[in-house]
C-alpha cells in the first residue's frame, strides 16, 4: 500500500499519457484526406471496404465467412465498433457468409440489398439479424446516390427494377463511385449478359479507373463490350489462392492484357487498399 503511494504520481502520469495516445490517435486516424478502398485478403469471395475522407464508412460484401472479423481489424481504428451502411451485391454465401459476424459485432446503421432472396441458411440468420436489431433496410435501386461526403458519391447503376426470382448473381448490385476525377466500378457477380444490359441502359456512364472484376475472373463475367466501355485502369479481382473454380480464368486475364489493364489479385498480394485524392491514385 506505501509503494502505491509512493508510486501514485507515476501512475496518474502514466494514465494521463496513454489517455492522451489514444486522444490524438482517434484524432489522426479520423483526419485522413483521402479515400481509401480497401479490397480485403477474404478467400474466394468479396468484401470492399470504403472509408470516405470524412470518417463515413460503407462495406460492400463480407466474404464466405468470419476472416472478414481480421481483415477489418487491420484498417478499422481498434475503438471503432460502427459501420455506417453494409451494402449486400447479392446473397450468395461467398458475398454474404461473414455478414452475420458483421451484425453481431459492430453497429451498422442501413443495410443495402437488391431484393433477390435465397434459401440459404446464412442469409436467414443474416435477415434475423437485421429484424431483431431494428436495422433499417432499403433496396438498391437505379437513380439512388449514396452520399459520402466531401463531394465523394456513389450512384447506383443496377438493379433498375424489382429482381425478386430473378438469379442471384444476374441480380447483383451495381455500383459507381466517384471522387473527384476518379472512380471505382463494383459489379458483384454479375455476368456477360448483365453488362450488356447494362451498356444497354448507360454505356458512356461505365467508363471507371479500377474494375472490381466480376464473378472473380470467371469468364462468364468481363466481356470484350463490357472491358471495352470500362476502359479501367486497374482492375480488381477478389479471389481465393488454388480454388477449385479455377478463378480467375486465363481466358479472361489474357483478355485484360490485350487491354493493357493492370491486374491486382488478393490471392497474389492479399489485401489491396487503392488511396485517392480524387486527382491520383495511392496502391499498397
Amino acid at each position: 500500500m506505501q509503494s502505491f503511494r509512493k508510486n501514485f504520481k507515476w501512475y496518474f502520469v502514466g494514465v494521463l499519457f496513454l489517455a492522451a495516445f489514444f486522444v490524438w490517435y482517434a484524432v489522426y486516424a479520423e483526419s485522413r484526406q483521402e479515400l481509401e478502398v480497401d479490397f480485403l485478403d477474404v478467400g474466394q469471395g468479396d468484401a470492399i471496404f470504403i472509408q470516405a475522407s470524412n470518417g463515413n464508412q460503407i462495406l460492400i460484401d463480407a466474404g464466405p465467412n468470419k476472416a472478414v472479423l481480421r481483415e477489418l481489424s487491420k484498417v478499422m481504428p481498434f475503438y471503432d465498433r460502427s459501420i455506417d451502411m453494409v451494402i449486400e451485391s447479392h446473397p450468395d454465401s461467398d458475398h454474404i457468409g461473414g455478414l452475420p459476424e458483421i451484425l453481431n459485432r459492430y453497429d451498422v446503421g442501413v443495410v443495402m440489398e437488391s431484393g433477390v432472396n435465397t434459401d440459404s441458411a446464412v442469409y436467414a440468420e443474416t435477415e434475423k439479424l437485421i429484424s431483431e436489431k431494428n436495422i433499417k433496410k432499403i433496396l438498391a435501386r437505379k437513380e439512388t446516390r449514396v452520399n459520402l461526403g466531401d463531394g465523394g458519391y456513389m450512384d447506383i447503376l443496377f438493379p433498375d427494377r424489382d429482381v425478386a426470382g430473378m438469379d442471384t448473381n444476374d441480380a447483383s448490385i451495381i455500383m459507381k463511385l466517384q471522387y473527384g476525377s476518379k472512380s471505382f466500378l463494383f459489379t458483384g457477380d454479375s455476368p456477360a449478359k448483365m453488362e450488356k444490359y447494362l451498356i444497354s441502359l448507360d454505356g458512356k456512364n461505365l467508363d471507371a479507373d479500377v474494375l472490381k472484376v466480376g464473378h472473380h475472373g470467371s469468364k462468364t463475367s468481363s466481356s470484350q463490350e463490357f472491358l471495352g466501355y470500362v476502359s479501367p485502369e486497374y482492375a480488381v479481382i477478389s479471389v481465393g489462392k488454388d480454388n477449385k473454380y479455377g478463378h480467375p480464368h486465363q481466358e479472361i486475364l489474357d483478355r485484360f492484357q490485350k487491354f493493357g489493364i493492370n491486374i491486382l489479385r488478393t490471392d497474389q498480394l492479399g489485401a489491396i487498399k487503392i488511396k485517392s485524392d480524387g486527382e491520383n491514385f495511392k496502391i499498397q
